[in-house]
């Protein structure tokens, strides 16, 4: 197997393998050479130093000749009470050097001069104090080639400025794999005109450049530069002239060009002055950016004439002077401006605004001390990832980024806010000690303990959430730890694998702080658990934050909170995509209102017979491990095992073909059960490799030759079906090879061949191959196989039932001293051959169809269906559901809340306020009825009482005039009153009815609701819509 080290580059693939799928192995490879320095660290330089840490730079060295203050505990998580009064790079490089052992993480002291930049590649400044010393530093930094990127917050206010140099070129802007485009025709001319396949639209602008491969005939186009075309339809576009081209005969693809992009960076001197274009976070707040651009320049004046002290906590003087300096700024860029245009009236403008707004400039001045680890996070994320760019992966900030949430601060500032020497003083300034003691005093559900949940509960213990003997946080994960974990979830390390991530996560965050209340669960959230996380759970909550992966698991947890009525905050990320949703009940829809589209699956013909994309013969691939590897094995137990087992596979597969395959395969199983060699293994994958790339491509091909045409004279074999070519076995070819020693090694894993009997050692295996006979083969006739997705062929061959009844005379007595070991996926370990048989046999079967190959990681990330997955994006998205979250405890009117899209390789910032939960409405017209008038998601019908059918029946039509007709619970039907049947139903209580025959077992002790979907008819024959209705047949 493929070692997990790139030993060339020392990268650890199972620690980055998450990262690699979003980066790429050249933006791996470049930052394992990078050094990084990181000034200041207060709550965002240790956030950007533990994103930037886990990302695996050569080093990341940690300078802060400040001490810890109590105050500093509210958003830098590896200082504790113990560390007031120590240096803070020094009680803080411990920690961080234990998140990633490939790093050079150590301490950096004195003044950054000349001498301490020429080490680094990078800068990065927090906790800055004076404009007029970062301008000198910047100098400093251009000098020496130095990438600069400076961030900080103020309260609810925080900024990013980004100076990569005077010439910084962007390789790939999105990090996007560009799709690829099947060509049906192009036309020879000027301009030639390329026509893509009618199967989907080729999703490309005008002035894209584009790149092309396999095209026969005009063959010049596929070592061609790069193109830039013209959009004439979303199926056709011009590339320019192909008049001296060659002909084109069929075939080829096109795809999007990554062109690289040279970028000016201004000097922070010049850069202040002319900010250029603002990346904007809030079109809500638009012009807000242009305002903050002036407060923090006022703001970092006031600190050079206060010995860089922020101005006190809603001090009016301290806020007027700032505003006084602000207006003075923007009074002295519009006076610039005038005198310019009156030179020159193309003269280019310094930044100014049409007036400066005192109450955003008032409100940062006075909270500018405040000091919250959401925003910590946030800016976190963003700054580590701007860090990570200056491989030319993504695109920079250019070059300012100004935020605010002024939204989550009180309708009146705090009277309650004056420091206690507490951990909290910083937020207290900001809320107010009776909502600290609100947090304090929180339940919450986290759902997940991953990448998401530990830096939910790290946000949530520095919050102070849980840390009153009332409040607790409930965390559940039924996950344990493995390598690839420790890249993204910073709480865990090499002593934690194997270990149940949530446990581990709440021993961790105990360490941050000791005061919180977690209780620890490793269990999922589904129906089956149903019994622990029930109704008395559920409605203890005050909010519930999902921290999950997956769609049904998002669902389910989203639908119990409809049922419960309970806030929900959804999160998720796709490397650097990230999103976030607010759930609030009776005022937004829920997570289940709109769901992402499903990924479309690849038609059965298409990966059976005609493939013409490497996601193709990749998910081939994957379904023969499965069905060589696992199913084969499982079926041979299973035949041991189970009486009658020959009976209901026939009852439950009737298709003779499939009958055949699967006795074929116990047969071969168990012929070698009692005297397995790995020469046999050997010679069983060697006739397996002809079988598949050989010998089923022949029979293809002699179903369909390559000269077949369809009634219309169009050659069968066009458009995006790829004529196939067989194989010539070659033990010098590595794909072939690679084939045979997995594929064995897999096959006697089957048996339990003792490892010592087994080998991956080429030559052995070669000698081996030596001496097997392959038998000739020649196609057969009569084998029906679909010629495209709307045949209907039953595919198999005319002696199908004949050879099933001989197989099943033949199978031998079960034997129950036998034993089989199936083999069950495993993407992460490189131990096992499980990707690279499939990688093998994926790049076989694309040798096939002359389809590129891909390598191990895209094998990998495509069978193991891989999230991409950055600490960044994490960290950063986690921070606005923080926000949000402070919100909610507030209690917040519906549009101060906030959607959140964002990808950081762009940048973009999308946010939007949530949208209200459609309600019901009658149409009369239309004999339509909705009941109650306005309902929603949110709403249920509840019916008291411990009522029998009939009693159930006469509430509805007293209190509702309403008549059930159908009534069903779960997955059954426990009424309908058109079914004779039913009657007898009607007076046995509902409860007992559904205790002893659909759930049959008692109803747990605190169960209080029977949730069921009722069908009703009023006397005007109206087609009625109704809510859930919930019988409460216990108080």
């Amino acid at each position: 197997p493929v070692t997990s080290m790139t030993q060339e580059h020392n990268i650890d693939l199972n620690l980055y393998s998450r990262q690699l799928y979003v980066v790429g192995l050249e933006t791996l490879i470049s930052l394992g050479k990078t050094h990084v320095l990181v000034s200041g660290l207060r709550g965002l330089g240790v956030e950007i130093a533990k994103n930037l840490i886990l990302a695996g730079p050569k080093s990341v060295h940690l300078h802060d000749d400040e001490k810890v203050q109590i105050s500093d505990l509210s958003s830098q998580f590896y200082v504790t009470e113990e560390d007031v009064g120590k240096n803070r790079a020094d009680v803080s490089v411990l920690k961080l050097a234990e998140l990633n052992p490939y790093v050079n993480v150590t301490t950096v002291k004195g003044a950054i001069d000349a001498n301490v930049l020429k080490n680094y590649q990078v800068l990065v400044i927090t906790n800055v104090k004076s404009l007029t010393g970062l301008v000198e530093l910047n100098k400093l930094c251009r000098e020496h080639n130095v990438r600069l990127v400076v961030a900080d917050t103020y309260g609810v206010y925080g900024f990013v400025f980004v100076d990569f140099g005077a010439s910084f070129v962007v390789k790939d802007k999105d990090g996007e794999e560009p799709p690829q485009i099947i060509i049906s025709s192009i036309t020879k001319g000027n301009p030639g005109v390329v026509t893509v396949h009618e199967d989907k639209r080729h999703g490309l602008d005008s002035g894209d450049f584009v790149v092309f491969d396999d095209v026969k005939g005009m063959t010049e186009l596929n070592s061609s530069e790069p193109r830039k075309i013209n959009v004439l339809g979303p199926y056709s576009f011009e590339i320019g002239d192909t008049s001296n081209l060659s002909d084109y005969k069929t075939g080829g693809h096109a795809k999007l060009a990554k062109i690289p992009q040279t970028l000016t960076f201004a000097p922070l001197q010049e850069s202040v002055q002319k900010p250029g274009e603002f990346l904007v976070s809030d079109f809500g707040k638009f012009g807000r950016a242009e305002q903050l651009h002036f407060g923090l320049q006022a703001l970092l004046l006031f600190r050079e004439k206060h010995n860089g002290d922020l101005p006190e906590a809603y001090n009016q003087q301290h806020a007027d002077e700032v505003v006084a300096l602000a207006k003075q700024l923007n009074k002295a860029a519009q006076e610039s401006n005038k005198a310019a245009k009156e030179k020159d009236k193309d003269a280019a403008s310094v930044h100014e605004v049409d007036e400066i707004d005192e109450k955003v400039i008032s409100t940062l001045a006075k909270t500018a001390r405040g000091d919250i680890n959401p925003l910590a996070a946030f800016f976190g994320g963003i700054a580590a990832q701007e860090v990570l760019k200056v491989s030319g992966k993504f695109h920079p900030i250019h070059q300012w980024f100004h935020f605010d949430a002024d939204e989550i601060l009180p309708t009146e500032a705090p009277k309650d806010y004056a420091p206690q020497n507490s951990r909290y003083d910083n937020q207290v300034l900001l809320f107010g000690r009776e909502f600290q003691e609100k947090l304090a005093k929180t339940k919450i559900f986290i759902v997940g303990a991953g990448a998401l949940g530990c830096e939910f509960v790290k946000n949530f213990a520095l919050l102070g959430i849980a840390t009153d003997p009332k409040g607790v946080l409930h965390l559940t994960d039924m996950d344990s730890i493995e390598k690839s974990n420790l890249n993204r979830q910073f709480l865990f390390r090499d002593k934690d694998l194997g270990k149940m991530k949530s446990l581990a996560a709440a021993l961790a965050v105990k360490g941050m702080n000791p005061d919180i209340h977690v209780v620890a669960k490793e269990i999922p959230v589904g129906p089956d658990t149903e019994d622990t996380f029930n109704e008395d759970f559920w409605e203890s909550l005050d909010v519930v934050v999902n921290a999950l992966d997956n769609l049904k698991a998002r669902l389910y947890v989203d639908g119990c909170c409809v049922l419960y009525k309970k806030p929900l905050l959804e999160s998720g990320t796709l490397g650097t995509k990230a999103n976030t949703q607010v759930i609030i009940p009776h005022q937004t829809e829920s997570y289940g209102s709109s769901n992402d589209p499903q990924e479309t699956s690849i038609p059965f013909c298409t990966l059976r017979h005609f493939p013409y994309q490497i996601e193709h013969t990749i998910e081939w691939a994957r379904d023969l491990f499965f069905g060589l590897f696992t199913t084969i094995f499982d079926n041979a137990n299973n035949y041991l095992t189970q009486p009658d087992y020959v009976k209901n596979m026939k009852q439950t597969i009737p298709n003779a073909s499939s009958q055949r395959e699967l006795l074929t395969g116990i047969q071969t199983i168990l012929s070698k059960a009692k005297d397995i060699s790995f020469e046999y293994c050997v010679e069983w994958a060697r006739l397996k490799f002809e079988d598949l790339f050989v010998n089923k491509i022949k029979q293809l091909l002699y179903n369909f030759p390559l000269d077949r045409t369809d009634e219309n004279g169009v050659p069968f074999w066009s458009g995006l079906k790829r004529a196939p070519t067989p194989l010539n076995f070659d033990t010098n070819d590595s794909n072939h090879l690679d084939f045979v020693i997995t594929a064995a090694n897999l096959f006697a894993y089957g048996y339990n061949l003792p490892v010592e009997q087994r080998t991956s050692d080429p030559v052995k295996v070669k000698e081996i191959l030596s001496k097997i006979h392959v038998p000739v083969f020649e196609p057969a006739k009569g084998v029906k196989i679909q010629s495209g997705e709307s045949d209907t062929t039953v595919e198999g061959g005319d002696d199908d039932e004949e050879v099933v009844e001989r197989l099943i005379k033949a199978l031998p007595p079960p034997d129950k001293s036998l034993s089989f070991a199936s083999s069950q996926f495993e993407k992460d370990d490189d131990t096992n051959f499980h990707i690279d048989f499939i990688a093998a046999a994926s790049n076989l079967r694309a040798l096939n169809y002359s389809i590129k190959t891909a390598d191990r990681n895209q094998t990998k990330r495509i069978a193991g269906r891989i999230v991409p997955a950055i600490a960044t994006t994490t960290a950063m998205i986690t921070g606005l559901v923080g926000l949000e979250l402070i919100k909610l405890l507030q209690g917040k009117p519906l549009d101060q809340y906030k959607n959140g899209f964002v990808n950081l390789a762009l940048p973009l910032f999308a946010f939007s306020e949530p949208l209200p939960p459609p309600k019901k409405k009658s149409d009369l017209a239309k004999k339509k009825r909705a009941y109650p008038e306005g309902w929603t998601l949110w709403d249920s019908l509840i019916i008291n009482g411990d009522l029998t059918f009939q009693e159930f029946i006469d509430v509805f039509q007293k209190e509702h005039k309403l008549t059930p007709v159908s009534v069903a619970a779960g997955t059954s039907l426990i009424y309908n009153s058109y079914i004779p049947r039913f009657k007898t139903r009607l007076p046995l209580k509902i409860a007992d009815y559904m205790r002893e025959n659909v759930f049959k077992k008692e109803f747990a002790p605190n169960q209080k609701f029977i949730d069921m979907a009722v069908e009703v008819e009023d006397d005007d024959d109206n087609e009625i819509d109704l809510p859930l209705v919930r019988l409460q047949f216990r108080n």
